[in-house]
């Protein structure tokens, strides 16, 4: 039993795949719509239990009607994963506008959803809370809003607060760190053509990863396999914030 923000697209589609092929019924929650009723519904279609629900992750009533509705329907919820979120690709980099938003979208999502979501995944043993940071939430770089990486970083710092603080209801919490990946929606500079090929060379690896390769790390930590894994950082990012 899952709940997937921004799971209508990008990694978040990828992560409500792998979970489908691992049998669990899956929420896919986004404000796009029409994007999530048509991931649900191919999944519907192929015998899977996908469902759509609206969500912004930056108000507190829309988070609580979500898990009323999953709380009424599924008794229980298995598995979090808070992945929506916005880029910090954008020209103006210190434009406090979107500092603000990056906050809102990037870090009071994530503790909403954690907030919210506690009660429900403390009825059985074992949750999983995985939380989607960055590289740089660990790392800086010049393309990037500050507010980025200060929403990122505390996306970490979070998740490993969430994981001592939930261990007596027997909660696991952890951070999933990707480096570059394909644009987001909302991703300016770094969707440009020639910006890529110059954040790939950055890369060891030589190239952006995958959005299921990422969405692997998730499922691992979601996983019974990583029963003992609780209050750390998966970095996947082809070796960038080793350099």
């Amino acid at each position: 039993m899952a709940l997937v923000t921004g799971g209508a697209g990008g990694i978040g589609s990828a992560i409500c795949e792998l979970f489908t092929r691992e049998g669990a019924v899956v929420y896919v929650c986004d404000l796009h719509e029409q994007d999530g009723r048509a991931l649900a519904e191919r999944y519907t279609q192929q015998g899977k239990q996908v469902i759509y629900c609206a969500l912004d992750v930056t108000d507190e009533a829309s988070w609580a009607a979500v898990l009323e509705r999953v709380a009424a329907e599924q008794g229980r919820l298995d598995i979090l994963v808070n992945n929506a979120g916005i880029s910090g690709s954008v020209p103006d980099r210190m434009d406090l506008a979107y500092f603000d938003k990056q906050w809102q979208v990037n870090a009071r999502g994530v503790f909403l959803g954690m907030k919210q979501a506690h009660d429900l995944l403390a009825k059985g043993r074992g949750a999983s809370i995985i939380n989607m940071s960055s590289v740089l939430g660990l790392i800086a770089h010049e393309i990037t809003h500050m507010g980025y990486n200060a929403s990122k970083g505390a996306v970490r710092l979070m998740s490993k607060a969430a994981a001592v603080q939930f261990a007596d209801q027997g909660i696991r919490v952890n951070s999933v760190h990707p480096g570059w990946m394909s644009a987001m929606r909302t991703s300016v500079s770094s969707a440009d053509p020639e910006q890529r090929k110059k954040l790939n060379s950055e890369v060891p690896l030589k190239r952006s990863g995958t959005a299921e390769e990422a969405a692997q790390a998730v499922l691992f930590l979601a996983s019974d396999e990583a029963s003992y894994v609780t209050g750390s950082e998966l970095v996947v990012d082809g070796g960038l914030s080793a350099r």
